[in-house]
């Protein structure tokens, strides 16, 4: 196979203007997504709003990106050759992560050649892992987070929760969207939720030697829960810069996402404080691209709790919040152009945006009913994710609004949420 021109690197430092080809022509800028979920699925679209040309790879066919990429990949991104086999054979200039699951020693590989990893492949490295994260954030930036411990055993587990107290939380150091998460409130959850977290991480035990690294977070009593989104770009100056959206306030349940809203409420002053602690952790992290910064608020302190280099799922408000979504804050800073910090959107009585989680859960191909009736909610937006196929449980789409105010919006979206009907043909 010839080799391709490589055009001007779109991420050139200094004071070089940004060069961007022409999709699918010999001086084409490629990014090949590694990921290709909802949250994929838009930032493949604003990526192509700038003229890139999009790969998207996943372990499935027929992911929500890949049905808008250019090309598309199905490998598992957790074996190695098969990343590497990938990359090679499209050469991209810039890679963007947008899952966990990812071979993270062949990105820090390919970033050695030149090849931009988003942000970087350190930073994917880190935040694939709770330990690296939480170690880089409490134990070598010194920011408030809950009391943790690290174990490797049931009996280590035991001795854990003993020592932080009841609740808390266990986790596996390595997963997403709540799998093998749980919530012990008494001495008998311990052996269960130690069961669940070597089954529901991203590198799942095989068998009594092979235990799942876990954390245990003591329990916080937080006044709010919000994910800060926070974008490092190349400035028009040519240095690095940051701005931040405003803040997103957000419901989980069983460890994954299920409303959010924007803006949250919060004083000037812790306002500020979050921002101070997004930026050191996102500065620590290094490179360009949208981090999810979430954070714990407790009367007027602020607590990292997680971050994610990516567009964050709670962040989906923010296609209908600002002027320029999550999704096209990333496209930018990922091809080395400036970002200014968004604005709210909304005429009078539209002041706060809410979005509200569609799960469908069973086996089969999801069929939507009552899209006429979702989208006859005020303000209503409806977000069909395009997902090929449930098993189990699943996020399927998304509604969003907007209200005179945070409950009204948020009224709105679950409205529109609970007008949409999902069968499993």
């Amino acid at each position: 196979m010839s080799a391709r021109p490589t055009p001007p690197a779109p991420f050139s430092t200094g004071s070089t203007p940004a060069a961007i080809g022409t999709p699918l022509s010999e001086h084409a800028t490629r990014v090949l997504l590694l990921g290709a979920g909802e949250l994929g699925k838009e930032v493949a679209i604003e990526l192509q709003r700038l003229g890139a040309e999009v790969i998207a790879v996943d372990r499935y066919a027929n992911a929500p990106a890949m049905q808008v990429a250019h090309r598309a990949h199905v490998v598992d991104m957790l074996d190695g050759d098969a990343l590497r086999a990938v990359l090679d054979a499209e050469r991209p200039h810039v890679v963007v992560p947008e899952i966990e699951a990812i071979a993270t020693h062949v990105l820090a590989d390919v970033e050695a050649t030149g090849v931009r990893v988003v942000p970087t492949a350190r930073a994917t490295r880190l935040t694939m892992d709770r330990e690296g994260i939480r170690r880089l954030a409490a134990e070598e930036l010194g920011l408030a987070t809950s009391p943790y411990r690290f174990v490797d055993t049931l009996d280590d587990l035991r001795a854990a929760v003993d020592a932080l107290g009841l609740p808390c939380v266990v986790k596996p150091v390595m997963s997403s969207s709540g799998k093998g998460q749980s919530v012990l409130r008494t001495p008998d959850d311990v052996a269960a939720a130690w069961a669940y977290a070597q089954t529901g991480g991203r590198a799942a035990a095989h068998g009594p030697d092979d235990a799942v690294r876990v954390i245990v977070e003591g329990f916080v009593e937080f006044d709010d829960e919000i994910t800060l989104l926070t974008v490092r770009h190349r400035g028009a100056d040519g240095r690095d810069a940051t701005v931040f959206c405003p803040p997103v306030g957000h419901v989980q349940a069983d460890g994954d996402y299920r409303e959010s809203w924007q803006p949250a409420p919060m004083r000037p002053d812790v306002l500020a404080r979050a921002q101070e602690v997004a930026a050191r952790v996102t500065e620590a992290l290094g490179g360009w691209g949208l981090f999810g910064v979430e954070l714990f608020v407790v009367g007027d302190d602020v607590l990292f709790s997680e971050v994610s280099p990516r567009p964050h799922d709670t962040g989906l408000v923010t296609l209908v919040g600002q002027d320029v979504s999550e999704f096209a804050l990333h496209a930018r800073a990922v091809l080395g152009l400036p970002v200014a910090a968004p604005s709210p959107v909304g005429g009078p009585g539209q002041e706060a945006a809410a979005s509200c989680a569609v799960l469908a859960e069973g086996s089969g191909v999801p069929v939507f009913l009552g899209v006429d009736q979702a989208l006859a909610v005020p303000t209503a937006q409806v977000r069909l994710f395009g997902k090929p196929r449930v098993d189990g449980r699943r996020r399927v789409a998304v509604t969003l609004a907007r209200g005179a105010d945070v409950a009204q919006a948020r009224e709105r979206a679950r409205a529109a949420a609970a007008a949409l009907r999902t069968d499993l043909a």
